[in-house]
Order: C-alpha cells, then sequence, then structure tokens
C-alpha cells in the first residue's frame, strides 16, 4: 500500500514537468528554441550597399530569424570573408547569408 502511494505521489509531483508548455514569442513571427544553441560567426570585409527606391542589401552571418521552430540542440558555425551584396534599381534585393535559419 505504502508503494502505491509513493508511486501516485511521484506521478503528480512529476506531471507539471511532463506537461511544460513550450515557450512562445508575443509575436507571431518570432522564434522558438527548444534545447541548447550555440552560434559562432564571424565576418570579415563585410559590405552592403543598396542603391535605389526600396532596396535591401544585406549581409547576414550566424542568425536564427523570425517564423523559426528548432527542437533540440542546434549549433551554427559561421564565416564570411570578403562577401558584398549589392542592390542596385526599384525592388532588387541582395544578401549575403552565411549560417542563417529561418526568416526572410
Amino acid at each position: 500500500m505504502r508503494l502505491l502511494s509513493i508511486l501516485i505521489a511521484s506521478a503528480v509531483i512529476a506531471t507539471p514537468v511532463i506537461a511544460q508548455q513550450a515557450q512562445r514569442s508575443s509575436n507571431p513571427q518570432g522564434v522558438q528554441i527548444q534545447g541548447n544553441t550555440n552560434i559562432q560567426a564571424e565576418n570579415k570585409n563585410v559590405a552592403a550597399i543598396a542603391v535605389g527606391e526600396n532596396n535591401t542589401a544585406k549581409n547576414t552571418t550566424g542568425a536564427i530569424k523570425g517564423g523559426t521552430q528548432i527542437q533540440g540542440n542546434t549549433t551554427i558555425k559561421a564565416k564570411q570573408t570578403n562577401a558584398t551584396a549589392v542592390a542596385v534599381g526599384k525592388g532588387n534585393t541582395a544578401a549575403n547569408e552565411a549560417g542563417v535559419i529561418g526568416g526572410k
């Protein structure tokens, strides 16, 4: 009888740990990570140039962008050297993205 009581008490105590909810971002485009994340990133001599109207040029190294859900351990090792992103003209986009997960 005592063994049964101990088992039931243990199950009641352990239930909240098993039923843990995932952490959620208040932003629907947010990032949700469950587990360990290690990011090692390096940029050298990196340039981004946008010329004109409504253009985007970007260099991104070692990033987790919005709208991403990661479960488990994640390691990102990213390195850029002498990378250039150039956008010229209306509505053009250029990007150098090394070690990037998700997003736009």
